[in-house]
């Protein structure tokens, strides 16, 4: 099969197609983690996007589902420069294309990379098509004006492609937390269930009223896909519940808190995607290199008056990547503290903060 990438600028570039043929549109990011694929093609939070690797070759450890944070891959298409055929991991059950082609969605390899990668970066975030196929089938696709008619991800509410369908527990001893799913990585439910916490997950539309049954310690907000102003139900939770709980985010939650507290977020040039972002901790003075798939952020500054204080920044372009209030039990970062795809250094101290701050709150729930 051949594949061919148009982007709204006019590029367009020819490869080799692999895993399933069809033509799909999206937003084209990049992702510099150099393992972990996996992880990465199964985190929701890509949804609406293709995810582009700058390492050069992918897949020479097969695909074992051991590492899966879903159960789909939600990237539209993958990109990379070559994939690996014969991988000879002893947990492999299947090539990297045998996957692609599992899920119905197409890959596009043997292109430049790195000059799309240095494009995006340029350019920014851009709408793209991949069309991979026969060659006869493609002749009559024109994957540029394409691109250029797909809606922007700010025009399109993704988080109930991504959240759970009905609500679940996931049962533990201690604090009661309502996990409100916008698109949760599985890892991230793995590192508080390690700690003991009662989850139980609700949908993105959940009411306050299906929450409030929950008789919650606190309040969390998952990562996901797309622009925090959509999140509406959720940006009313928070209103809602801070004061008399404990209020926790991650990603797509971080931004969703600092908006219902009043800030304000806005879309990253070419976002930040991998797991080698070095994140500044102020009052500690240490850095932390971290796990990140995101295209919004916090406008630094905004948060004034709202209540909030920012704990980390972004080293490398100073964005906000971590709030937290004292008063009001607050406590948000922008980062993938469970670390998968990543680094591990940020795991324990998010989520013993997290405990702690639920300890110091109320009775553990296995008191009651």
């Amino acid at each position: 099969m051949i594949g061919v990438l148009g982007l709204e600028d006019g590029t367009m570039v020819k490869g080799c197609g692999f895993g399933a043929s069809g033509t799909v549109s999206g937003e084209l990011v990049f992702t510099t983690i150099m393992s972990g694929y996996e992880e990465a093609l199964t985190d929701p939070s890509y949804h609406g996007q293709f995810l582009m690797f700058t390492y050069p070759l992918i897949g020479n450890y097969g695909v074992s589902g051991e590492n899966f944070q879903s159960d789909h891959m939600w990237p539209g298409a993958m990109v990379c420069r070559e994939v690996w055929e014969y991988p000879t991991h002893h947990r492999s059950t299947r090539t990297i294309a045998k996957f692609l082609e599992d899920e119905g969605k197409p890959g596009l390899c043997g292109v430049d990379t790195r000059m799309l990668t240095t494009k995006v970066r340029n350019y920014g975030c851009m709408k793209a098509t991949i069309a991979v196929g026969e060659a006869k089938d493609l002749k009559d696709i024109d994957v540029v004006e394409e691109a250029r008619t797909h809606p922007s991800i700010s025009a399109q509410d993704l988080l109930m492609d991504v959240t759970c369908k009905k609500p679940y527990r996931i049962p533990g001893k201690g604090s009661r937390i309502a996990m409100i799913d916008m698109g949760i990585k599985r890892n991230i439910l793995h590192s508080l269930s390690l700690r003991g916490f009662d989850i139980h997950v609700l949908p993105a539309n959940a009411s306050l009223s299906q929450i409030e049954a929950t008789e919650p310690d606190a309040l969390f907000l998952s990562n996901g896909p797309g622009d925090p102003e959509c999140a509406t139900n959720a940006i009313a939770a928070v209103k809602h519940f801070v004061g008399t709980v404990p209020v926790f985010g991650i990603c797509l939650g971080h931004q969703i808190i600092s908006l219902a507290m009043g800030a304000r977020t806005f879309k990253l040039k070419f976002g930040h995607h991998g797991g080698n972002q070095p994140v500044k901790d102020l009052a500690k003075g240490i850095v932390y290199i971290t796990s990140q798939n995101h295209n919004f952020a916090v406008f630094p500054g905004s948060e004034e008056g709202t209540g909030l204080e920012i704990t980390q920044m972004n080293a490398n372009d100073n964005t906000v990547e971590g709030v937290k209030s004292n008063s009001l039990d607050i406590l948000a970062v922008q980062y993938h503290p469970e670390a998968h795809p990543g680094p591990l250094c940020t795991e324990d101290p998010f989520f013993s903060q997290v405990n702690k701050m639920l300890n110091k709150a109320k009775v553990p729930a296995c008191s009651r």
